[in-house]
């Protein structure tokens, strides 16, 4: 596999093949005639949110702080996606590489509630900062990268389930655990609501404006909106597996013999390798008794297909045995270590991309263009590059109407999607698509005709970072 430019990686990890060739073949074995039914409406409103992860969480509170009626739908128990019930309790990047603070709005509305036992991370004073010592003593807590000192803290994902579930519960949105989209609601074209179905049965929300937060684009793609699913080969993006942590560890001796004892450091990994084949070494999380797995990833799998999921979920766990009893045996900080958690979610970072009005591309980066529909700000890859852009258009739809796509399913090409997906982003692009819907729902427009400036004004109220400010408070 090639090696991929040093300035477009931002988190280096081992990748592995996990299967081999093309989709799987099935055999035709027929086919099953559902009867016509009649679907009930469990409820209308003005927004329908599908899917509670960081995108949908931020979608939901941002269109109800416009005042907007809004019901949530989300298949798991809880809220937060892969940064809580997935175990992705780093947080990436939120500063730019000169220290400020660009993901603000709903992450900072987040973090003003945590507790400050549920977060740990470098403080402000230590938000871009160069300096040797402290560079090399962040790097090995997840947040200093090419030799600079972010904000990606680690946090506790119970208390964030909890923070997430108060914000909307706060704000009035009605929230439907247990319910998993199966199919959109069409009317001439747009849509304008959702099926899903539960353990009361099959029901419908009707809405005037749906935002697709699902993840995997599910919705707008069972609606009929374009997607892309081309991949970066050589980046994790697209792999999968389910993370979990380990208890009864103390990572302060761990970092010290992996920071301290680099020969030992890598035979030990050379050891491991040898011995599980799919080996992962641990990341510090909220409290230096619990270390964090989220790998080993693996890549050659879809997840779009029931068999391949299964197939990650059946290896993961029993690769999270297999990394207790070697790092029991092998790692200092490990001896006396035990099974803590297992995500109950499986660690999905690719399926679709939208196929948008406009996106964000690899040959933007270097540019340092501001959109005139910017909608947020994320940090780049690398200091190389400056801080990019994320346009409206890369939230609606070339053609489909009554319909915006947030999250890991932004339009976006393969490349720029390694950075788009994370959590971070997430939220930013949720809390963009929320105001959006809240505007076109208030309005009785189509999202891809509400004003831009509009929408900007109501994203500055909420606190985000924007850059082309001029004409949205001008008007």
């Amino acid at each position: 596999m090639a090696e991929k430019n040093p300035d477009e990686q931002f988190f280096v990890s081992d990748m592995f093949r996990g299967r081999e060739g093309g989709p799987r073949v099935r055999p035709d074995l027929g086919r099953v005639h559902e009867s016509a039914r009649e679907t009930p409406v469990y409820r209308e409103c003005d927004v329908l949110v599908a899917g509670g992860g960081p995108a949908g969480t931020a979608a939901a509170a941002a269109a109800a702080r416009m005042g907007a009626d809004v019901v949530l739908l989300e298949r798991y128990n809880h809220l937060g996606g892969l940064s809580t019930g997935g175990l992705v309790i780093w947080i990436d990047r939120m500063t730019g590489w000169d220290g400020e603070l660009v993901i603000r709005g709903f992450a900072e509305e987040v973090f003003g509630r945590l507790p400050r036992d549920a977060v740990a991370g470098p403080g402000q004073s230590e938000w871009g900062s160069r300096d040797p010592a402290r560079a090399a003593y962040w790097s090995h807590r997840t947040s200093a990268f090419h030799g600079v000192v972010t904000w990606s803290p680690t946090i506790d994902p119970e208390r964030l389930k909890l923070v997430s579930q108060d914000l909307l519960l706060e704000r009035k949105v009605h929230l439907v655990y247990h319910a998993w989209i199966a199919a959109p609601l069409m009317e001439d074209g747009a849509v304008r609501g959702a099926i899903f179905e539960s353990k009361s049965g099959r029901q419908a929300v009707r809405a005037k404006v749906v935002v697709d937060a699902t993840g995997d684009g599910d919705l707008h793609a069972m609606a009929g909106a374009r997607s892309e699913t081309d991949i970066e080969e050589s980046d994790i993006h697209h792999c999968m597996n389910t993370a979990w942590l380990f208890g009864g560890v103390d990572m302060t001796r761990w970092i010290e013999f992996k920071a301290g004892q680099p020969d030992q450091f890598a035979q030990f990994m050379r050891l491991g390798r040898e011995r599980l084949h799919f080996f992962e070494k641990p990341f510090v999380s909220w409290r230096n008794d619990i270390a964090l797995y989220m790998g080993p990833r693996q890549s050659g799998f879809s997840a779009l297909d029931v068999d391949d999921l299964t197939t990650v979920e059946v290896r993961s766990r029993n690769l999270m045995s297999q990394h207790l009893d070697f790092y029991r045996a092998n790692a200092p900080g490990f001896e006396n270590a035990h099974l803590l958690y297992g995500a109950p979610q499986l660690g999905v970072r690719h399926a679709r991309r939208l196929g948008s009005l406009a996106k964000v591309t690899r040959a933007q980066w270097p540019t340092g263009v501001t959109h005139q529909d910017e909608i947020g700000v994320s940090p780049c890859l690398s200091p190389k590059f400056p801080n990019i852009s994320i346009p409206y258009g890369s939230l609606v739809p070339e053609k489909l109407d009554g319909l915006l796509a947030c999250g890991r399913h932004m339009g976006c090409d393969a490349t720029s999607h390694s950075f788009l997906r994370e959590v971070p982003q997430c939220w930013v692009t949720g809390q963009a698509a929320g105001a959006a819907a809240a505007i076109a729902a208030n309005r009785g427009l189509a999202p891809r005709s509400i004003d831009i400036r509009e929408l900007q004004r109501g994203l500055l109220s909420q606190g985000v970072f924007l850059r082309n400010t001029t004409s949205a408070a001008a008007a």
